[in-house]
């Protein structure tokens, strides 16, 4: 496994991370040997950089992870602030932020939160500024060692980076959503802001395993988010209606000209990306996290392939995409 440096933080994180979403039984039911095994089998093929947050199964997937950093500390842990419903949507406190990433650091088993980003909280949030100061007193007294943002929109992160003492910005950026790369990912880079990539398989339309008659669990936001019911429509299937998006996938298939997976594909256009520090891919299933680490070491894409992706982006998805990009 391939490492990268996270920004400010300095730290190696391992080029595929994993997200931790799942480990809290949000896309269908996970038990405590399922959840386990999927951990083991991260740190077997040295995906060291683990992402996941306390509205994760109302913090039973940092609990969890918590378990496995006890015999594991070199693995790096981000975990995420802001939308427990004692802070979200305007409730936000110098005290609330503290109380709620000590409820953190308690669950994962440490003293000190390797890094703590804020968990989409909204614009006008960002845009006050005054969360960012409370983030730098808790670095001063050693709650956390460094703070980021998971942002919803290309606009949100250009907010945070007005942050000098920003680490990481995380963000949605995919084959589908490809936005980012025109200016904040050069801005991020220029201001040693590492960029760590979530919903990489645009919640696994990018995997080419979905048909149109595909049905998610009750508990799966890919079920009950689909059309932005319960949280940001551009979040699940990257802001595009489902069924649209599996016929752009067949599409995007006919371009896949390496004969790789065309969830290898998504991946590794992604790393070809240098301003990518990491791309935290949630698994259901250990063998899963064997397609995602084999991506890595997979070549670059060929610069005609790169940009007859860019223009199949910009004029058949782009379009279709609800929310903010």
């Amino acid at each position: 496994m391939q490492h990268r440096r996270l920004g400010k933080t300095g730290y190696q994180v391992s080029e595929i991370g994993l997200g931790c979403w799942q480990l809290g039984g949000d896309f269908g039911s996970l038990d405590d040997a399922a959840a386990e095994a999927i951990l083991d089998k991260a740190l077997a093929l040295g995906v060291d950089f683990w992402d996941t947050a306390d509205v994760y199964g109302a913090g039973l997937s940092e609990s969890r992870v918590g378990r496995k950093l006890l015999t594991n500390p070199h693995v790096h842990v981000a975990t995420k602030v802001g939308r427990n419903g004692s802070l979200f949507p305007d409730k936000y406190t110098r005290a609330g932020i503290k109380e709620s990433l000590s409820g953190s650091a308690k669950r994962l088993g440490v003293e000190t939160i390797d890094l703590a980003q804020l968990h989409c909280v909204p614009r006008a949030v960002l845009e006050d500024g005054a969360i960012f100061g409370w983030l730098d007193d808790l670095v001063q007294e050693g709650l956390i060692r460094f703070y980021g943002a998971s942002v919803e929109t290309v606009a949100e992160g250009l907010l945070c980076l007005e942050h000098p003492n920003l680490a990481t910005l995380q963000i949605i950026f995919n084959l589908f959503r490809q936005d980012a790369a025109a200016e904040l990912l050069p801005r991020a880079q220029a201001a040693d802001v590492g960029i760590i990539v979530r919903l990489p398989l645009a919640s696994g339309l990018l995997s080419g395993k979905f048909g149109k008659g595909q049905r998610f669990a009750p508990e799966d936001h890919r079920n009950y988010n689909r059309d932005g019911a319960a949280f940001s429509v551009g979040e699940t299937f990257s802001g595009i209606p489902f069924e649209t998006g599996v016929e752009l996938v067949q599409q995007l298939e006919k371009r896949n000209a390496t004969g790789w997976p065309l969830s290898q594909l998504a991946l590794r256009w992604l790393l070809d990306h240098p301003a990518v520090s990491s791309i935290i891919a949630g698994v259901t299933k250990p063998y899963q996290l064997d397609d995602n680490v084999a991506a890595a070491d997979r070549p670059a894409l060929p610069e005609t392939l790169s940009a007859d992706l860019a223009a199949f982006y910009a004029s058949q998805v782009r379009p279709t995409v609800r929310g903010g990009i």
